[in-house]
């Protein structure tokens, strides 16, 4: 099986500041040589991955925003915020963003549709 990147992950853990992962790739299921790869493709493509990484470690330590209200300003873990039961992509920090994207938010409309990669009921 030929693997395009594999040519090039030789060289490319090095110049990827690789080593900088090494706390966070330990205790992971992801193959130190993937990570590589990802590193090298997402600098390609232009990507800052100090930026990245830094966002990353802030939200899996403090949280982020995930509920679909904008403006809401709940901060939390994915796994704290309720997913949509119909559409299965939307989240929301409780009840009452639910039932306001619901009823004012324009989710009604799109939920179930293609917009979400569902069927239209």
């Amino acid at each position: 099986m030929d693997l395009p990147y594999a040519r090039e992950v030789g060289h490319v853990g090095e110049a990827a500041g690789v080593a900088a992962l090494a706390g966070v790739i330990d205790g992971h299921d992801v193959p130190p040589d993937v990570l590589i790869s990802v590193v090298h493709w997402l600098r390609k493509g232009g990507h800052c991955l100090v930026e990245m990484l830094d966002q990353f470690c802030t939200e899996a330590l403090q949280g982020g925003k995930y509920c679909r209200v904008e403006g809401c300003e709940v901060v939390g873990h994915l796994k704290e915020f309720k997913v949509c039961p119909q559409c299965k992509t939307a989240r929301y920090c409780g009840d009452a963003c639910q039932k306001h994207d619901w009823t004012t938010g324009g989710h009604k409309a799109m939920c179930g549709t293609s917009a979400y990669g569902m069927k239209a009921t």
